[in-house]
C-alpha cells in the first residue's frame, strides 16, 4: 500500500516534494517492536530502512564477539545497509530496534535509478557517511586510547540521551556486547562507576547521575 507523502513532508522535510512522492510510491512504513533484529550479518538487503520514530542500533560482529557501531536515529538511514542494497553485496553488519521504533523501507531495487534522478539522495547519504565515518573514528579513537571505565560510562550516557531516559533498562551482557567486552567486566566496572556516583543501579535499571 502506497504512503501518503503528507506523512513523509512531516517526518522527511529535507528530502525534497519529489523524492517524498517517489518514497512515497514505492515505501512502506513498519512499526516495529523493541529488540527486534531487522538486519542480519550476511543476508541480501533488500529493503533500506529511514528510520521515522524510534532507535536503531548497528553491530558488527566477529567471532563471538561484537561492537556496537553506530545508532540511527529519526530521518536518518543506514549507511552500510545502502551500500550493501545498492552494491547488491550482502549485509557486513546486524541492527536491532532499540526500543518502539517506525520505519520506512524502501525497495533497494529503485536505489540506484533514484540517486540518478533526486541528487538530494546523494546528499543525504554523502552527509551520513561522513558522519558515520566521524563516529567510527571516534569508536577506534575510544578502543586505543580511552579508559573502559569512561568508556562505559560514555556509553551509558549516550543512550540516556538518545532514549530520553534517565533509567535504562539494559542488562550487563548488552552492554558488554555494545562495546566487544565481558559481561564479568562490566558488572566489575559498574560497580567502581556507582561507588563514584556515577550511575545508581536499581530494579528499574541502571540510573545515569
Amino acid at each position: 500500500m502506497a504512503v501518503d507523502p503528507d506523512v513523509l513532508r512531516n517526518y522527511l522535510p529535507l528530502v525534497g516534494t519529489e523524492l517524498q512522492r517517489a518514497f512515497a510510491a514505492e515505501g512502506s512504513i513498519m512499526d516495529i517492536p523493541p529488540g527486534t533484529e531487522i538486519l542480519k550479518e550476511g543476508q541480501s538487503v533488500k529493503m533500506i530502512p529511514i528510520v521515522l520514530e524510534g532507535l536503531i542500533k548497528v553491530y558488527t560482529k566477529h567471532e563471538d564477539k561484537e561492537l556496537l557501531l553506530y545508532y540511527i536515529q529519526p530521518s536518518e538511514s543506514c549507511v552500510m545497509s545502502f551500500l550493501a542494497g545498492i552494491k547488491n553485496r550482502p549485509s557486513k553488519i546486524f541492527a536491532l530496534t532499540e526500543g518502539a521504533t517506525k520505519v520506512l523501507l524502501l525497495p533497494s531495487v529503485f536505489l540506484e535509478q533514484w540517486t540518478r534522478d533526486y541528487p538530494q539522495l546523494n546528499s543525504l547519504f554523502y552527509d551520513l557517511y561522513n558522519t558515520r565515518y566521524t563516529e567510527l573514528i571516534d569508536t577506534l579513537n575510544e578502543l586505543i586510547f580511552q579508559k573502559l571505565d569512561s568508556r562505559i560510562y560514555d556509553h551509558l550516557k549516550e543512550r540516556a540521551r538518545l532514549t530520553h531516559n534517565a533509567v535504562l533498562n539494559i542488562r550487563h551482557r548488552e552492554i558488554a556486547n555494545a562495546l566487544g567486552t565481558s559481561r564479568e567486566v562490566i558488572t566489575r566496572v559498574l560497580k567502581k562507576l556507582e561507588k563514584e556516583g556515577k550511575v545508581k543501579q536499581t530494579p528499574a535499571g541502571i540510573e545515569v547521575l
